[in-house]
């Protein structure tokens, strides 16, 4: 009797697997049942850190303008700020923010300045 050569699709599979994993180190890369378990767990560690890094991206933009934000004042903080840019609708989100307050500060102090006026003559007239 003949021998019989097997089908393609599972070394198709196994190589697949492979090509995920080639940047592995050890066996991590190289044994086929360590590479599945290598690649769940990097799959489910890169699920995870999505939501992660978007939570750190945030809590950094917040520092910059905040640390930029009381250069200018004792008096004046971040949440002061956002809530005057929310009253006045303007449209800039934390990240461009961030962006500003590195590159050019006092563009952010031209903004933060027009809101603080804004909000001193409310408060002073009595409309807030």
């Amino acid at each position: 009797m003949t021998r019989i050569r097997r089908g393609y699709i599972a070394r198709r599979r196994r190589t697949k697997i492979r090509l995920f994993a080639s940047s592995f180190r050890g066996a991590h890369s190289r044994l086929t049942r360590t590479i599945t378990q290598q690649k769940i767990r990097a799959l489910i560690s890169s699920h995870r850190n999505r939501g992660r890094q978007k939570r750190t991206f945030r809590r950094l933009w917040i520092t910059r303008i905040n640390a930029v934000i009381r250069e200018m004042g004792v008096s004046y903080s971040y949440s002061r700020f956002l809530h005057g840019l929310y009253k006045k609708q303007v449209l800039l989100n934390r990240k461009i923010l961030a962006q500003i307050a590195i590159s050019n500060k006092e563009c952010l102090y031209m903004i933060s300045n027009e809101i603080i006026k804004e909000v001193d003559w409310k408060e002073s007239t009595g409309i807030i």
